[in-house]
């Protein structure tokens, strides 16, 4: 039966030779700092990707307020280039009225120009081949000087009715 209980004995006996040899090494003692410097790498890294974290929310949150922005200023931008095309297509508009205005006035006038001289080109000649022909009916009518006398005083009464 010695020997039954010799086996365990020993093995008992060699776990904790084993652990008093490790305790006096100090093993528990390098685990545990090995261990607690692991968890405050862990922790260290864990608080960098926090404040990488809130560093990058930041970042987003400035690029939307940016974007929000510059999409109000396109629109701003879009809005007052339609305004400017607006006035300038009207402005244009308004031009071209006052200049067709202008024009039809000017033909108007030069058609009116026209038309008084035609008139008075009508007139004139008509007055000339009157004189004319009053000129010949009267010469032949009359003869001599008392004739002559008439005749020029009838020419200048004529001239001066029609011009």
């Amino acid at each position: 039966m010695g020997s039954v209980f010799d086996a365990p004995l020993w093995a008992l006996l060699g776990l904790i030779i084993f652990f008093a040899i490790l305790i006096y090494m100090k093993v528990p003692r390098t685990v545990t700092r090995s261990l607690d410097s692991r968890a405050a790498a862990i922790q260290a890294e864990l608080e960098a990707a926090r404040k990488l974290r809130v560093e990058a929310e930041a970042l987003l949150a400035e690029y939307k307020r940016k974007a929000a922005t510059a999409d109000s200023e396109a629109r701003a931008i879009v809005e007052q280039a339609t305004h400017e095309a607006e006035a300038l297509s009207r402005e244009a508009r308004q031009r071209m009225e006052e200049y067709v205005a202008s024009r039809t006035r000017m033909a108007e006038v030069k058609i009116a120009q026209a038309e008084a001289q035609a008139i008075q080109e009508v007139r004139a000649h008509s007055a000339d081949v009157a004189i004319a022909a009053a000129e010949r009916i009267l010469t032949a009518k009359t003869k001599g000087t008392e004739g002559e006398a008439l005749i020029e005083k009838s020419i200048a009464d004529v001239k001066s009715r029609l011009h």
